[in-house]
C-alpha cells in the first residue's frame, strides 16, 4: 500500500510540473524598446471639418486603456456589449481633448468648459455648424455637451443621462436648437436580480421550418438575461432643448433609432420588442416601426415585423417584410422603405429582387413603389426633385448598379454598370453639401455635373486618389486632379466645389500625413493647416517598397516589403515575417490589381507585421493571397492549393531580390489571417513558424459558411474538412504560436477554437503555445495585452526564426509540401 501511495504521490508531483510548464508567462511581460514605443505612443489627433470649409474640430484621442480599465464591469447580452454602470457601450473608445482652428491659418484653440477627465464621443455638427455637439461618459452615466464654435466654450445640455446602448444616443433637430436624445428612463426601478435558480429548462423548438444559423455570440440564454437586456436597453425618446427642457415622445422601449423628419414635424422610431430570441442578436428581434408628431403623439404605425431567425446566410440575403425605414433627406417629410419580392432568399429566381416604398406625411395615403432593384438594394443618395443616385449590388456575381433616378418621375437610367471587385473603375464617391434641413444631399453644380472624390484611386501603379467631374447627363467624366509622386494626398472633403478647394492630406514615407488646403482652380501650391509631428521619429529610414510578381497559374500579386533602416543587399538575406490576409475573387484579372501605394507613410503599427522589421526582419506585409473562382467554379474548392501558390510566390520574389532568406521564413494573420496561417504550416514546408490570432480552426463549428463560403458542411463536407487545421492536425509539425482574446465575440472564432487546436497539435507532438489573453475581445485594446502581444511574437520568432538552426538536407524549407519538417 505504501508503494502505491508512493506513486501516486509521484504522479501528482509529475501533473503539477507539467501544470507550471504550461503556464510560465504568470504575468505581462514586455517586449524589445523599439516594438514598446509602438505602443505607448501618444495617437495623432483626428479632425472634424464643417462643410464650408471654415473651421477645423482637432480631436485629441486617448491612448490604450489599461487591463484594469477594460477589466471593470460588463454584460454580454443579445450580442451587444455593455457597460451597466454608465448604460453605454462597455469597450468604446474615447477622446480626450477637443480644439477649434479656423481655417486656413488660424490658431488652434482649446475648448473650454470640459469636465476634468473628459472621455468625449459622438461628435456632430449643428445643422447651421455653428455649435458642435459631444457626449461625455463619467464613471456613472453619459452626459450631453454643446460648445459653441466661434467661443471654443462648452456646457453641458440638461440633466438627463443617455442611453447609449444601441449605439448613438442623439441627433440634432433641423433648427439646431436642440436634439432627439434616447435618454435612460428615470423611473426605470432596481436593476433585476440575476437569476441564479432557474425555474424550469431553456427551451426551443422547431417545427419543419429551414433556417440556417451563424454561430453568433453573446446571445441571450434565459429569462433572465432578457430581464437585464430589457433593463438595460429600455430607452425613453425625447425632445431635449437647448435650454435643458424636456418632452418625452412615446413610452420607453428598446429603442434601436430615433430620427427627426427634416422639417422637424415627426420623429420616426424603431422599437424592438418581445418576444426575444435567444438565436439571433439584437437587430434580428421583432420590430415597431412608429411615425411621432414632435410633440409625442403617435400618428402612425408603420410596421410591425417578426424576429428574423431564418435570413439566408449570405451577403446576397435579406429579411422578410418591409425593411430599412428612412427619412428623404431632400424633402419635408416622406419615409421609404425597402421589400424583398424573393422572400429575402438568393436562391430563389427572381427578376427583381427589391422593391422600395415611399409614403409621405400625414401618412394616411397608400405607399407608392419609388423603384424596383434587379440586385439587393444598396440606397438612395438624395439630391433635388431632379436628380438622387441609387445603388444595387449582387455578391455572388460581385456586380455593381449605379442609376440616376427623377423622383419627380420615378424614371431610371443605368450611369455605372460594373464589377465592385475591380477597383481600377471605382469612378469614386460623390461631393455633398448641407441642404436647408441640415441634411446631406449631393452637391449638384450646374449643367449636372458632379464633383466626385476617391479615397484611393486604384491604377496599375498603386493607389493614386483623385477628383474627378461627372457629368450626369451623358455619364462622362473630366479628371481634374490625381495624387502624383513622390507623395501620396488625399482628398478629404469638398471646401468649395465651384472654385475646386479641397481639403485633403499628404504623407511620404517618411513623413506623416498632414492636412492641407488645394486650389485645383488657382493650381497654387496647397496650404498646410496642421503640424502634428512624427509620431515614432526613432524609426526613419526603414525601407518600404511596393513589389510585384506572379504566382505559378499567372495570376499577378503584390506585397508591401519592408526592409531595416540602414539595411544594404550586401548585408545578405535576412531572417523574413510574411503578413496576409486571404481575399476571393470572382475574377482573376481583378484578383491581380495592385492595392497600396508606396508613397504612403511608414505606418509601423504594433498590429501587424511591419512592427517587426525594426528587430531586423524583412517583412512581406499585406501579401496577396488572393483565393479565386471564375464562372460557376468556387474559390474555396481550390483554397489550399491557391494559398499555398501565393506565399511560394511571394518568398520566391524576395529570394530573388535577395533580401529572404528562404530557410527561415514565418507566416502570420490575425482572424481569417490566422486560418491561412494553421493551413499554410500544415500544406507546406514554406515556414519555420507561424503566429495565428484570434482565428477559427475547425470548420465544422461554423457548419452554415464562413468568410463567404455559402455552402453548408452537409452541401460541401470536403471543402470544410479539407480547409480545416484542426481536421489534418496530425500534418503539422511547424511551431506555431496562438493567441487569443478569452472574450472574442466575432462570429465563429470562439476562443474555443484555440483552445481545441492547441490541445490536437499537442497531442501530436507539434511545438506550439496557446496564450489566452485576459478581457480582450477579437480585437485587442489594452496596453499591457499589446505588449505582451509583442513579447510573445517575438520570443517566439526569435526562437524559431531568427535563431533557427540551419535546414539540413531533408528538412529545407522554401518548398512546397505537406508539412513534415
Amino acid at each position: 500500500m505504501q508503494s502505491v501511495m508512493k506513486k501516486l504521490l509521484f504522479g501528482l508531483l509529475l501533473l503539477g510540473s507539467h501544470a507550471l510548464l504550461a503556464q510560465d508567462a504568470a504575468t505581462y511581460q514586455m517586449p524589445p524598446k523599439a516594438l514598446a514605443d509602438l505602443v505607448t505612443v501618444a495617437p495623432t489627433p483626428g479632425v472634424s471639418v464643417d462643410s464650408k470649409g471654415q473651421y477645423m474640430v482637432i480631436l485629441e484621442r486617448a491612448a490604450n486603456p489599461t487591463i484594469a480599465e477594460l477589466s471593470q464591469p460588463e454584460m454580454r447580452l443579445a450580442g451587444v456589449r455593455l457597460n451597466p454602470a454608465t448604460n453605454g457601450p462597455s469597450r468604446a473608445q474615447y477622446l480626450t481633448g477637443l480644439k477649434l482652428k479656423k481655417l486656413p491659418a488660424g490658431a488652434e484653440t482649446a475648448v473650454t468648459g470640459l469636465p476634468a477627465e473628459a472621455q468625449l464621443s459622438y461628435l456632430q455638427w449643428s445643422p447651421d455648424e455653428t455649435r458642435i455637439a459631444f457626449t461625455n461618459t463619467t464613471d456613472g452615466q453619459i452626459e450631453l455637451y454643446v460648445a459653441d464654435v466661434a467661443t471654443g466654450a462648452a456646457r453641458r445640455v440638461g440633466s438627463v443621462a443617455l442611453n447609449a446602448v444601441l449605439g448613438t444616443p442623439y441627433n440634432w433637430l433641423p433648427d439646431g436648437q436642440g436634439f432627439i436624445v434616447r435618454a435612460v428612463p428615470a423611473e426605470r426601478g432596481a436593476v433585476p436580480a440575476a437569476g441564479r435558480v432557474p425555474s424550469g429548462p431553456t427551451v426551443q423548438q422547431n417545427l419543419g421550418r429551414s433556417g440556417q444559423a451563424p454561430t453568433y455570440q453573446d446571445l441571450l440564454k434565459n429569462p433572465s438575461d432578457e430581464k437585464q437586456f430589457n433593463y438595460y436597453a429600455t430607452a425613453q425618446v425625447m425632445r431635449l432643448g437647448l435650454d435643458g427642457q424636456t418632452k418625452a415622445i412615446g413610452q420607453p422601449g428598446i429603442i434601436t433609432g430615433a430620427q427627426a423628419s427634416p422639417d422637424g414635424r415627426f420623429v420616426l422610431t424603431e422599437t424592438v420588442h418581445a418576444p426575444f430570441s435567444y438565436l439571433v442578436p439584437v437587430y434580428r428581434f421583432p420590430l415597431r416601426t412608429e411615425v411621432f408628431s414632435i410633440d409625442g403623439t403617435l400618428v402612425k404605425t408603420l410596421a410591425d415585423t417578426p424576429a428574423q431567425e431564418n435570413v439566408p446566410y449570405s451577403p446576397d440575403g435579406a429579411p422578410t417584410g418591409p425593411r430599412d425605414y428612412a427619412w428623404r433627406t431632400d424633402v419635408p417629410a416622406t419615409v421609404f422603405y425597402t421589400e424583398a419580392q424573393d422572400g429575402g432568399d438568393p436562391k430563389q429566381k427572381a427578376d427583381i429582387r427589391d422593391k422600395v416604398f415611399a409614403l409621405d406625411a400625414p401618412f394616411t395615403s397608400a405607399p407608392q413603389q419609388i423603384y424596383a432593384a434587379q440586385y439587393r438594394f444598396g440606397g438612395f443618395e438624395w439630391g433635388d426633385d431632379k436628380v438622387a443616385l441609387a445603388t444595387e449590388r449582387w455578391w455572388q456575381s460581385r456586380k455593381s448598379l449605379t442609376k440616376v433616378v427623377n423622383p419627380r418621375t420615378w424614371q431610371t437610367r443605368v450611369l455605372f454598370d460594373r464589377s465592385y471587385e475591380d477597383r481600377y473603375s471605382d469612378p469614386g464617391q460623390p461631393d455633398t453639401r448641407r441642404n436647408q434641413y441640415g441634411r446631406d444631399v449631393l452637391n449638384l453644380l450646374p449643367n449636372g455635373e458632379l464633383l466626385m472624390l476617391n479615397g484611393t484611386g486604384a491604377s496599375s501603379t498603386g493607389d493614386r486618389p483623385f477628383v474627378r467631374v461627372l457629368n450626369l447627363n451623358t455619364g462622362q467624366s473630366k479628371e481634374l486632379w490625381r495624387s502624383e509622386a513622390p507623395r501620396f494626398e488625399r482628398p478629404v472633403a469638398v471646401l468649395d466645389a465651384r472654385k475646386r478647394v479641397l481639403l485633403t492630406t499628404q504623407e511620404q514615407p517618411d513623413e506623416n500625413p498632414n492636412y492641407y488646403i488645394r486650389n485645383l482652380a488657382k493650381r497654387s501650391a496647397p496650404q498646410r493647416v496642421t503640424n502634428f509631428p512624427h509620431p515614432y521619429p526613432q524609426l526613419k529610414g526603414i525601407q518600404k517598397e511596393q513589389i510585384r510578381y506572379k504566382r505559378a497559374d499567372g495570376v499577378e500579386l503584390t506585397a508591401m516589403l519592408y526592409l531595416p533602416a540602414g539595411y544594404k543587399k550586401s548585408d545578405g538575406p535576412l531572417p523574413t515575417f510574411l503578413w496576409a490576409y486571404p481575399a476571393e475573387f470572382k475574377s482573376a484579372a481583378a484578383a491581380g490589381q495592385v492595392n497600396g501605394s508606396p508613397y504612403q507613410f511608414n505606418r509601423i503599427s504594433y498590429w501587424g507585421a511591419a512592427a517587426f522589421v525594426t528587430m531586423g526582419y524583412a517583412v512581406l506585409d499585406n501579401a496577396s493571397i488572393p483565393i479565386v473562382g471564375e464562372g460557376s467554379k468556387e474559390p474555396n474548392d481550390t483554397y489550399v492549393t491557391q494559398l499555398v501558390s501565393s506565399a511560394q510566390a511571394a518568398i520566391e520574389e524576395g529570394v530573388r531580390r535577395g533580401v529572404v532568406d528562404a530557410n527561415r521564413v514565418a507566416v502570420g494573420g490575425h482572424s481569417y489571417g490566422a486560418f491561412m496561417t494553421a493551413n499554410l504550416l500544415t500544406h507546406s514546408n514554406l515556414f519555420r513558424a507561424g503566429v495565428a490570432r484570434s482565428g477559427a480552426y475547425n470548420r465544422t463549428l461554423t457548419p452554415f459558411g464562413f468568410q463567404n463560403e455559402q455552402r453548408t458542411y452537409w452541401q460541401a463536407p470536403d471543402v470544410y474538412n479539407t480547409m480545416s487545421p484542426f481536421q489534418n492536425a496530425d500534418k503539422m509539425k511547424t511551431p506555431l504560436l496562438l493567441i487569443h482574446g478569452e472574450a472574442d465575440n466575432n462570429t465563429g472564432t470562439f476562443p474555443m477554437q484555440s483552445e481545441r487546436y492547441y490541445t490536437a497539435l499537442k497531442s501530436y507532438g507539434a511545438s506550439t503555445r496557446l496564450v489566452l489573453l485576459p478581457y480582450e475581445s477579437h480585437g485587442y485594446t489594452a496596453k499591457e495585452s499589446l505588449l505582451h502581444m509583442l513579447w510573445e511574437m517575438n520570443s517566439w520568432l526569435d526562437k524559431f526564426v531568427k535563431n533557427a538552426p540551419a535546414a539540413t538536407p531533408d528538412k529545407s524549407v522554401g518548398q512546397a509540401g505537406n508539412g513534415t519538417k
